[in-house]
């Protein structure tokens, strides 16, 4: 049987989850900016 205890402590994440997680991050960041700017833009009219 499993011991789910021991296979919690035992765990680490995937690599790929981190790089995944790094990616997105660096990808949505220069959109929201790119959003925010053209809002400013669009109040300034």
């Amino acid at each position: 049987m499993l011991n789910y205890e021991e296979e919690l402590r035992k765990f680490t994440p995937s690599l790929e989850v981190e790089g995944i997680e790094e990616a997105v991050y660096q990808e949505e960041l220069p959109e929201q900016r790119q959003e925010g700017r053209k809002q400013a833009a669009d109040r300034k009219k």
